[in-house]
């Protein structure tokens, strides 16, 4: 055995679609390998990946895959033998199809419990690990998750194929040895090319091993993805410590910016220092967005009028003319962003809000301007109830859109919230007003920050609402993994802003109220009962999430409060519960009863005679619920639900007595339903925190 490198050296890939592609193309070979039991044990996989290249290196790789038993099960005897005992035509096309030559007297009669069968044991023969490479090459490379393919024509000018990019040479070595395999119309050698600017020659590979080292040595390229962006991040801190500054470096742009390298060079550019008086957030996007670079702050946290550029060329003027270039491009950039925000300056942001009426925002739902209306209404009332200044979060709520007529959000999109609090601040709105325009977009994804403030809280909860309550209205609910209004994630956003800010606002309440806004609008149904189901299934995911059980969370959303602040204090209790040594027996207690009161025709305001106990254990049990229900009471009242719950574990010894010395179901119909009018207030008691009978094993 000995090591296996394939490489596919293409025009230049997509680069936010490298790292998952060239991944994907080892891992996608190394398993296809595998299957055929070609890869002895120890084998290790390294992927790589470059602007113009995918490859893989596999060791230990068997020069044969080793021959396997097998067994082949053919036809029934009665369907494969005739009379005499010759082979039938069934038999003979069987045998034929799969392959199998032999007498019938080698084959072998199994029973299967309905039939006697007609089975053939045998060897496969190991298949070479040329055939095993161009079988596993065909199916990794279908299997690519390419983004949108690309059709180009072969050397014969003839034949059209598709993949991500045309492909320009094919290496595979198994060791030293060329291996004869074929993929887009390539016979596969040991060429490869190296750096486009750098080397001109091509580079022979001598052998599977060397390949990283030569493509380093020879061909100026860092082909490990991984640890060319090591060394990517590397150079980018030093240059940035050389400057002074601290990288502002998001994950997606390093990937990016290494997707577009095979060796990276890192410069250090400038510009004018008038342009820092544009808001940060515009240079930033700017400079990332349109030309990859890496924006840096000072000691103080403040943006500086110097960035760090990747290039791949290693110039001989130490890069000034790379660096005085950039210069002039970046400096045309931030010019444009000047203007703009010089120009939307000069209106204010509520002389905006006019402007809305021409900006759709759904053909069933209105214009942007009929949703503010909408989401100022909720806002006020959400104010209300949460604590908020209701005047100012009707203002944000009012302006929290009108940025979106503004230049500068016009060319950069996700600037969105973020300018509507600049032009807000300029124009001398409330601070909190301002920031609620900002903030009404959190939390924009998992893990996002959550507004900071009540006037913030209540504009973010009325924007989402009104969404989910109109897109519920009209039946645009979320399908299967389909959710075009991102409907899931506004959903999750309310219910964090409700446990993690502890609002102590039930969520049905919530509903209704923007639903009584939302079904003004013609065409808009009241769809509160889907809508809160959507939030509870929400709710179980986000509970499942944080690491508690599926029994955990059915237990205690069984209960449907609506006070959701508390769902993660009742599931803390219930887990605490749970590891108590009378809990078992309660729980399994619960059940039992919750299916007996499902069985029985009980009054719902039955109430126990305790003249009608008759048996000691009953009144025993009686007299326990009596002690512990006004303190469990309390407990639950003041939101101690651990202690609560803990409470209850003296009345095990009761309740287990009542059951093994009381008959309920008695044919006395007044003890009878007095016994069950003691179990309904029982099981009441003990289901205030969650409905214990879901924990029961």
């Amino acid at each position: 055995m000995t090591s296996l490198l394939v490489e596919l050296q293409t025009e230049e890939l997509p680069p936010k679609a490298l790292k998952k592609l060239s991944a994907a193309f080892a891992d996608g070979l190394n398993k296809a390998l595998a299957a055929r039991r070609i890869l002895a044990e120890g084998s290790t996989m390294t992927p790589y990946g470059s602007p113009r290249r995918m490859a893989v290196h596999i060791t230990n790789v068997l020069e044969k895959s080793p021959d396997e038993a097998f067994t082949q099960r053919l036809v029934p005897v009665k369907v494969g033998l005739d009379a005499q005992g010759n082979p039938t035509a069934a038999l003979t096309k069987k045998m034929n199809a799969l392959g199998i030559s032999c007498s019938v007297d080698a084959l072998k009669r199994v029973n299967d419990g309905k039939n006697e069968q007609l089975v053939y044991e045998g060897v496969r023969a190991g298949i070479p690990v040329a055939e095993a490479v161009q079988k596993a090459l065909d199916e990794a490379v279908k299997a690519l998750p390419i983004p949108k393919v690309m059709n180009y024509q072969l050397a014969d000018g003839v034949t059209t194929v598709q993949f991500v990019r045309p492909v320009k040479h094919l290496t595979a070595l198994y060791g030293e040895e060329v291996l004869d395999v074929r993929m887009f119309g390539l016979k596969a050698g040991r060429t490869t090319v190296g750096h486009r600017f750098h080397t001109h020659a091509p580079i022979e590979i001598r052998s599977a091993d060397s390949y990283a080292e030569q493509l380093l040595s020879e061909g100026k390229v860092i082909a490990s993805y991984s640890e060319r962006r090591a060394k990517l991040v590397e150079l980018l801190n030093e240059a940035a410590q050389r400057a002074g500054g601290t990288l502002i470096a998001p994950e997606d742009l390093i990937d990016e910016t290494n997707s577009l390298t095979e060796w990276p060079v890192i410069y250090v550019s400038e510009f004018e220092e008038k342009y820092l008086a544009v808001p940060e957030e515009c240079l930033i996007l700017t400079m990332q967005t349109n030309q990859k670079y890496f924006p840096m702050r000072d000691a103080q946290g403040k943006l500086m009028n110097r960035f760090c550029l990747v290039s791949h060329i290693e110039a001989k003027d130490d890069g000034a003319a790379i660096i005085s270039g950039n210069a002039r491009v970046v400096r045309a950039r931030l010019a444009d962003a000047e203007f703009f925000y010089t120009q939307d300056c000069q209106t204010k942001l509520a002389d905006r809000v006019e402007g809305l009426k021409h900006v759709v925002y759904h053909n069933k739902l209105g214009t942007q301007a009929e949703r503010m209306l909408r989401v100022k209404a909720i806002a006020g009332a959400v104010a209300d109830k949460i604590g908020a200044d209701r005047a100012h979060a009707e203002r944000a709520a009012m302006l929290a859109k009108a940025d979106l007529r503004t230049l500068m959000v016009g060319e950069f999109p996700e600037l969105q919230g973020i300018m509507g609090e600049y032009y807000a601040r300029h124009d001398g709105e409330p601070d909190d007003v301002a920031l609620a325009i900002r903030e009404h977009y959190e939390p924009r994804f998992a893990g996002d920050e959550l507004p900071s403030t009540p006037v913030s809280i209540a504009v973010a909860l009325a924007d989402k609402l009104e969404t989910l309550c109109g897109m519920f209205g009209i039946g645009q609910m979320p399908t299967g993994d389909k959710d075009p209004f991102a409907l899931r994630r506004h959903a999750l956003g309310v219910l964090r802003m409700l446990i993690e800010k502890k609002l102590p606002v039930a969520l049905d309440d919530l509903v209704k109220t923007a639903f009584a806004v939302e079904t003004k609008v013609e065409g808009v149904k009241d769809a509160q009962k889907e809508l809160l189901a959507f939030f509870f299934d929400r709710l179980r995911v986000m509970m499942r999430d944080a690491g508690y059980t599926a029994q955990e969370v059915d237990a205690v959303l069984a209960l449907g409060d609506m006070r959701v602040v508390q769902t993660p204090l009742r599931l803390k209790a219930v887990r605490e519960f749970m590891q108590l040594p009378e809990a078992e027996s309660l729980t399994a207690a619960n059940k039992r009863i919750g299916n007996i009161l499902k069985k029985a025709e009980l009054a719902e305001d039955a109430q126990v005679v305790p003249e009608l106990l008759a048996e000691k254990a009953e009144k025993a049990l009686f007299d326990a619920v009596g002690d512990h229900e006004p303190i469990a009471k309390l407990l639950f009242e003041k939101g101690e639900f651990e202690a609560m719950l803990a409470s209850l574990t003296p009345l095990k010894d009761s309740v287990d007595a009542f059951f093994a010395d009381v008959m309920v179901n008695c044919e006395d119909a007044s003890l009878r339903a007095n016994r069950l009018a003691l179990l309904k207030r029982l099981y009441v008691l003990m289901n205030r925190v969650a409905e214990l009978s879901k924990l029961a094993k």
